[in-house]
């Protein structure tokens, strides 16, 4: 943003109550042309000329006051309208699309991911899209150290944050690829469930992808919300979470009745309960009962970091009650998460989270949605 004299000194006449000729006066005096505000909008730019190259600027107290007051209502202004997004997980799919409708609705968004080329040439196909508000910045949601590096550049170039959308995931499996094609199941067959059996000599779990999935589509989205909470809750018009879900967490389909109804149950809810939910999980696992306990067998990590993140955004956003936070199954999508069987586009995939991620205030908290409508968790 440029602002030349005219007004600069208008909006100090108008809101400051310093009158223009003063301002001009300033201003012509030490031959300041233009005023403008740094990319971060939390300092003022200057640009002057003289004719004197080694003359000095003694600007009166009073006169650098005015100047001063016209510089924060110019920042705070700015920090007002302006709105600051971050999408994790974004160089590619649903991420990626949730970033270009988001810059397209003229929001400020921080695309993230955890490797540099991938997230900067990102970044630069939807700068040539003409969406010059995209910024890229590094983070890998399982290392504490690259979350606070995200925090700290946030508070320091944007002062608050308005969006939160938690997108990275990992699907806790080993898959032969080529043998999944070959089953060639229809798609009606995947959202049933009815694949389940069909599918389990080319869908491995294993313990070590187990702790990736959890730690990325869980713990990570956990420890990433809590890093920026603080600068959510300096949002001029209320912050907004976004946890992207999956229908394989809703809990109908968790066959053991004793974690369906603990889970069920918002009153009873903790963090301490979930996160012993998890352990019990990995814990079966690695004894191989998971079925003899009640776990689901379709993609049994993943299943089980999507239930516990629903469950996490209900107690989060009960103890935020000032903010707007939800879950959302995208759909089912064509996407590498799932090895392209998915049969919705990009652009569908996208809606349910920008959709909730631009809530006007007062909107639905705590609530799961399928798309773009409130539905059964």
């Amino acid at each position: 943003m440029i602002l030349g004299l005219d007004a600069v000194a208008h909006a100090a006449h108008s809101q400051l109550d310093i009158s223009t000729n003063t301002l001009q006066a300033i201003c012509c005096k030490y031959q300041i042309r233009t005023l403008s505000l740094s990319p971060s909008g939390r300092s003022i730019q200057f640009k002057i000329t003289s004719q004197n190259r080694f003359s000095r600027c003694n600007i009166s107290k009073d006169n650098l006051k005015s100047i001063q007051r016209v510089t924060a209502t110019m920042m705070n202004e700015k920090q007002s309208t302006e709105r600051y997004a971050v999408v994790t997980g974004a160089n590619k799919g649903i991420g990626f699309e949730t970033v270009r409708q988001l810059a397209a609705s003229g929001v400020t968004v921080l695309l993230t991911a955890r490797n540099e080329k991938r997230g900067t040439e990102a970044v630069a196909s939807l700068h040539g899209l003409g969406l010059s508000k995209v910024l890229y910045h590094q983070l890998d949601v399982q290392d504490p150290q690259s979350i606070q590096a995200l925090a700290d550049f946030i508070q320091t170039q944007f002062g608050k944050l308005d969006i939160l959308v938690n997108n990275a995931g990992a699907s806790g499996v080993v898959v032969d690829e080529d043998g999944l094609r070959a089953l060639n199941i229809d798609p009606a067959s995947w959202l049933s469930g009815k694949a389940t059996n069909l599918v389990q000599d080319v869908i491995i779990t294993t313990y070590d992808k187990a702790i990736e999935c959890l730690n990325t589509n869980y713990y990570g989205v956990k420890n990433v919300t809590r890093a920026l909470l603080p600068l959510l809750q300096c949002s001029t018009s209320g912050g907004r979470i976004v946890n992207v879900s999956s229908l394989r967490g809703e809990l109908w389909r968790i066959p053991n009745e004793e974690i369906r109804k603990e889970l069920g149950n918002l009153e009873s809810l903790t963090e301490e309960k979930i996160d012993g939910f998890v352990e019990k999980f990995l814990h079966d696992l690695k004894n191989n009962e998971l079925e003899v306990n009640g776990w689901s067998k379709m993609l049994p990590a993943y299943s089980v970091s999507k239930a516990m993140l629903n469950a996490y955004t209900r107690v989060l956003a009960k103890k935020h009650p000032e903010m707007c936070i939800n879950c959302v199954h995208p759909g089912y999508v064509d996407t590498d998460l799932n090895w392209h069987t998915g049969t919705m586009t990009l652009e569908e995939g996208a809606q349910g989270s920008v959709m909730l991620a631009l809530l006007p205030e007062g909107g639905p908290s705590g609530c799961y949605f399928d798309r773009t409508q409130v539905s059964e968790f």
